[in-house]
């Protein structure tokens, strides 16, 4: 009686916490694994693609520049014109995107040589079909969307609770003190294999643990509404909604002229005075207006950007810059880049990328613990 009152009595909340990360992580693994495993692959996939993608290369001094009228007109066959992007040190193609049929809603890609008129459209990529079997994967288990969202949605809950508890785990039983601290900080490589994969699981592990919560917390964005809707509310702003606000419609009279790409272009960079790669989309009716955004280069970000709503006669609707937004919109702005990695470039996605890399580890070296404690509970 007594051992057996003594036996409940010890039954702590670090034990219940020790054999909900266990069980939880072992009914989760293969899932946690899989999406892991193709969150990995998937952080250089724009690095990836471009190895592979042909470019229209061009050489400056070939001759004066063409206008960006003429180049659109050249286009005028294929479809709707609706925008370019040019670079920040006009080195390479401009890039226009045409609306080649009503089902083409984004629009294709064509480079266009902005000296001779040359043009190339972006064609298919030989990793295109490898890549979006890994998205496929990584977002619905390659199942359909309605039966796979919630499936990883669930695992990725799973999985933060994992990261939560994994940290407290991490922590020694003991009064913690450096002594006690040291070991979780380092692998012990001269040990035998069992205590090396719990020191890969342990260690590994805490060193990823912040970024790996990051990941799901932003990742959870895709996977509900219910989730959604909350991270608004906490944010206070919303978060994937519509880009760009409500529509601004021209303020200048039907007959006025329409002012010159070139010119345009000018009056942005008389507002936005800084290099970097600029966007615009072109008005498509009387109503319509010039939208640019404009990325500057050498900045935080790669993927923060100034925007400009232009009329026609050259007259600013709207101007939004970037910094000056409250921290709050920047951050619901910004869900998508910082769960990728790319919010900081290639040094945050090389960070990303070893923290995905330790997250797939994690199952197969949390198996063989789970495996190692049951043969010696065996024996």
């Amino acid at each position: 009686m007594t051992k057996k009152k003594q036996k409940k009595k010890n039954y702590t909340f670090r034990k219940l916490l020790n054999d909900l990360h266990l069980w939880l992580g072992l009914a989760s693994g293969i899932i946690l694994f899989l999406v892991c495993l193709s969150g990995t692959i998937l952080t250089f996939q724009k690095e990836i693609k471009s190895l592979f993608a042909e470019e229209l290369k061009i050489a400056p001094g070939q001759g004066e520049v063409k206008t960006i009228e003429s180049l659109q007109q050249n286009l005028q066959d294929l479809g709707t014109v609706t925008g370019v992007t040019l670079s920040e040190n006009g080195k390479k193609a401009y890039e226009f995107k045409v609306k080649t049929s009503p089902e083409d809603r984004r629009g294709t890609t064509f480079f266009v040589n902005q000296y001779t008129g040359e043009y190339q459209r972006l064609g298919e990529n030989p990793t295109d079909e490898f890549f979006f079997t890994m998205f496929r994967m990584h977002r619905w288990l390659l199942f359909d969307s309605a039966i796979g969202r919630p499936i990883v949605g669930i695992a990725t809950l799973i999985f933060l609770f994992l990261s939560i508890s994994g940290i407290v785990l991490w922590f020694p039983k003991k009064k913690i003190k450096w002594k006690t601290l040291k070991p979780g900080f380092k692998i012990k490589w001269s040990a035998n294999w069992k205590r090396i994969n719990h020191d890969l699981h342990n260690t590994l592990g805490f060193y990823s643990c912040l970024l790996l919560i990051i990941m799901t917390l932003t990742g959870l964005f895709w996977s509900f509404q219910w989730y959604r809707d909350l991270g608004s509310e906490v944010l206070g702003t919303q978060v994937f909604g519509g880009r760009g606000g409500p529509k601004i419609a021209s303020e200048a009279n039907t007959d006025t002229k329409t002012l010159e790409i070139a010119e345009i272009v000018n009056i942005a960079n008389l507002n936005l005075e800084y290099p970097g790669e600029t966007s615009i989309s072109f008005p498509q009716d009387e109503k319509g207006v010039f939208s640019i955004r404009k990325y500057e280069t050498g900045n935080w970000s790669p993927n923060t950007y100034d925007m400009l709503v232009i009329d026609r006669d050259g007259k600013v609707l709207k101007k939004e810059i970037f910094s000056e937004k409250p921290v709050n919109v920047q951050v619901a702005s910004l869900i998508k880049p910082i769960h990728t990695g790319e919010i900081f470039g290639t040094f945050s996605k090389i960070l990303y990328f070893l923290a995905c890399l330790i997250a797939t580890s994690l199952p197969i070296t949390g198996t063989f613990i789970w495996f190692n404690k049951m043969k010696k509970k065996k024996k």
